[in-house]
């Protein structure tokens, strides 16, 4: 395995710097529910007030579920004093499907939704920059820019219908084929899954031909050869079995990677216009950038153990040079110049927005 690949690995989400990220954010988390059971053990009761529905698309035992979302949900029904439950559907067992998610948010078929943006493609234009390749550096700082972005540019625009809570990019996008993939030439002519319209453009930039598909539905395409590889982040392979499926693993060296994905964390606005001051309050206190910032380095820290999951299966692991890195950097520039035609149709500019982006990653980058 290449030393370029473990250095970079501990570049972007050394466990230690997320366990220390998001240590203040957890630790009152674990104190609430300290102070929660310490109600209960004496006597005092408060009776529960609010139930909210939570509905997202991966099973409960994958990573975001896990890491994520419970402890989000734990603390608010802690923070609450047991006033708020918070009932916890995974696998889309609400009915619909992911890319519904969002509008079950906005309708109020559901209170709380974890969903990708870009499931609803040009939907919430703003938000794309954050997916644009080579933008990212680590999902901290990237999380917390796009919060920052968000509040000034998506809150009264993209997401006027719909109150957002939290929003966080995974860890750096790897390549998983069945094939090779060593150079920008080895992309011609593979069938690989795309999670937003985004990725779908960068692929056929590349040489590639994208299929878009919800992640839970990559296993099965896999399985059958309906796609030769996808890309995703490591953390997410472990429940889809990828590593059980292709042999080939394509990471990136340098500071930057090649794409993420944008989440949000939203509930229904009149759901929560309706609660009282105080339970307002809850909620907020576990929404924005430090909840942002705490998703996405906990959902990056999950990097770590699911690659070693391929390294001990023996797959090939290729970590591409700066040199290669560039050709393919290169390569994928149609697609800033295409976005930004797009989203003035819109009325948005989007150089603004990349530059923006840009200054915000990098701000957060020099501040670890």
């Amino acid at each position: 395995m290449p030393v370029m690949a473990d250095a970079r690995a501990r570049e972007i989400v050394p466990q230690w710097e997320v366990e220390l990220k998001a240590f203040t954010w957890k630790s009152l988390a674990l104190a609430s529910a300290v102070a929660a059971a310490s109600l209960v053990s004496t006597g005092a009761s408060f009776a529960q007030e609010v139930t909210l529905k939570l509905h997202q698309f991966l099973p409960a035992q994958a990573n975001v579920p896990k890491l994520v979302l419970d402890v989000w949900a734990d603390k608010v029904e802690a923070d609450s004093g047991g006033r708020i439950k918070v009932e916890r559907y995974p696998s889309m067992q609400l009915g619909g499907t992911p890319p519904q998610l969002i509008d079950q948010a906005i309708d109020g078929t559901v209170d709380v939704v974890w969903t990708v943006v870009g499931y609803t493609p040009g939907r919430f234009p703003r938000v794309e920059v954050f997916e644009l390749p080579f933008m990212m550096t680590n999902a901290d700082a990237t999380s917390r820019a796009y919060w920052d972005l968000f509040e000034k540019e998506m809150k009264d625009t993209d997401f006027k219908d719909v109150h957002i809570v939290g929003t966080w990019v995974h860890g750096p996008g790897v390549i998983h084929t069945k094939t090779p993939v060593a150079k920008l030439e080895d992309m011609k002519g593979l069938k690989l899954r795309a999670p937003t319209r985004i990725i779908t453009g960068l692929l056929g930039e590349l040489g590639a031909t994208a299929v878009g598909l919800p992640v839970p539905a990559v296993t099965e395409a896999l399985s059958k050869g309906v796609i030769d590889g996808a890309v995703i982040p490591w953390e997410v392979t472990t429940a889809l079995k990828v590593p059980e499926l292709v042999n080939n693993h394509t990471e990136f060296g340098g500071d930057h990677a090649l794409y993420s994905t944008a989440f949000v964390l939203a509930m229904n606005k009149d759901r929560y216009e309706s609660l009282p001051d105080d339970l307002k309050k809850v909620i907020d206190d576990n929404s924005g950038r430090e909840f942002s910032a705490f998703a996405g380095s906990t959902q990056a820290g999950a990097d770590g153990p699911a690659r070693q999951i391929a390294v001990d299966r023996k797959n090939n692991i290729i970590t591409l040079d700066a040199a290669e890195v560039a050709r393919w950097q290169e390569a994928a520039q149609p697609v800033y110049a295409k976005w930004i035609e797009e989203v003035k149709a819109k009325g948005v500019d989007g150089q603004a927005l990349i530059d923006e982006a840009r200054a915000l990653i990098d701000k957060y980058t020099k501040a670890q």
